[in-house]
């Protein structure tokens, strides 16, 4: 091999191990040289991206699985730290309960508005509030010119109805008359009874209107509908009236006899019996014990309450109770099921009526009772608990049904007091 030969053979080779260099570049006649190393590049450009998105998706697993983790942790903690905490006591038994004491509604024996029943302008009323008043008196006195002008207009025309009716009979007499000798057609004789029929129909129609507007004259003059007293008097004189019920003029009360009702436990309705006598007694008459008959009951325990709705009837005639009072209400009833005893404390005033809050497994309730006995401090659970409930003591005022509670244990609680 020449010496020329040997050189251009060695700056091949030095060309080939020096790709970056000048006379080393790679060509495309190289390349088709060397067809298997453009395959091994690219096979090792994928193995590092799927090695590089395996190490980022290993790393966000491993931010992200601790930050739900504390995300569940911390929700976990605020809602037991939102639950209240609440301390739970048993219901103590109490005695059978042999006399049974509710509150009553007082209520007038009527109670009825006083509306006008024609329109027009007040000229005068004669009874103010807190009057007595017997049935028929007269209470206010309505000047109503048009009705009075509509009745002159109506008496006219049932003047006239009879007069014209009265000529039709006359005439219809002859006819009938001069018809059996054939002097006048039968025809004729027709066209005039018919006529007296009708004018005695046009008589009786006109009647019908003057008696509805001497009715309407009359209604001028309000009276008092019953024996009662005036409770409100929402006019003077002067006042356009309106008929109709859009405005009251007084508003009476019956108050001989009152009527008192209260909502007796359904458990204890057996004990009670139409025309038995009922003592009453009422906060503006210390000392004072009143007596009423039970008249009647609603005969059906109402569902919401389980309560039999009583009506007891009161003589007041001398006027001694008030309509609108509270009163106390001594029944003697036997003694049913279990009693216990509970802190007022521990009562729920709600709208849908009295509760009881309890506690099982974490989870309070509001149980619907009836109470017996209350001294103040104490107070009968006549229906709704069971000796195996825990009353919550001094529930919050915005305890829901089904919300979950903390339970404070004795330890928790004596801490807290000493904290106090």
């Amino acid at each position: 091999m020449s010496t020329e030969h040997q050189g251009q053979k060695d700056s091949n080779i030095v060309g080939k191990q020096q790709p970056n260099g000048s006379h080393g570049e790679m060509n495309a006649h190289d390349t088709e040289t060397a067809p298997d190393q453009k395959p091994i590049k690219a096979s090792h450009g994928i193995t590092a991206v799927v090695g590089l998105i395996v190490v980022l998706i290993v790393l966000g697993a491993l931010g992200i699985l601790p930050r739900q983790h504390a995300q569940t942790v911390l929700a976990e903690r605020t809602n037991e730290l939102a639950a209240p905490s609440v301390i739970a006591i048993a219901p103590k038994p109490g005695d059978p309960i042999q006399e049974l004491t509710l509150p009553g509604n007082v209520t007038s024996y009527t109670d009825s508005p006083v509306y006008a029943r024609t329109s027009g302008y007040l000229t005068h009323w004669y009874f103010d509030i807190g009057a007595k008043v017997k049935q028929g008196a007269l209470l206010a006195e309505i000047a109503s010119p048009e009705v009075d002008q509509q009745l002159s207009q109506a008496e006219a025309d049932l003047n006239t109805a009879q007069a014209n009716a009265n000529n039709a009979r006359i005439q219809a007499d002859r006819y009938k008359g001069l018809v059996a000798s054939n002097a006048v057609s039968q025809q004729d004789t027709d066209t005039f009874v018919n006529q007296a029929s009708s004018t005695a129909a046009q008589v009786k129609s006109a009647e019908a209107n003057v008696n509805r507007l001497k009715q309407l004259t009359a209604f001028e003059k309000v009276y008092a509908p019953f024996d009662g007293v005036i409770t409100a008097r929402s006019v003077d004189i002067g006042q356009l009236i309106d008929s109709g019920a859009g405005k009251e003029l007084f508003h009476m009360q019956a108050v001989q006899t009152l009527r008192v009702y209260t909502n007796l436990p359904g458990v204890f309705s057996g004990s009670v019996k139409r025309g038995e006598m009922i003592q009453l007694t009422f906060a503006e008459h210390p000392g004072q014990i009143f007596s009423g008959k039970l008249v009647r009951t609603s005969d059906a325990i109402d569902p919401a309450s389980r309560t039999l709705l009583v009506e007891i009837d009161v003589d007041n005639h001398n006027g001694q109770l008030l309509a609108g009072t509270l009163a106390q209400v001594h029944f003697k009833v036997n003694p049913v099921g279990s009693v216990f005893v509970i802190p007022v404390s521990a009562l729920v005033f709600r709208s849908e009526g009295l509760r009881v809050g309890t506690v099982k497994d974490g989870i309070a309730h509001l149980n619907p009772v009836t109470i017996g006995q209350d001294d103040g401090r104490t107070v009968q659970i006549i229906t709704g608990l069971d000796k195996s409930d825990q009353i919550i003591q001094d529930p919050p005022d915005s305890l829901i049904d089904g919300e979950k509670v903390h339970v404070l244990t004795p330890q928790e609680v004596q801490t807290a007091q000493g904290g106090k």
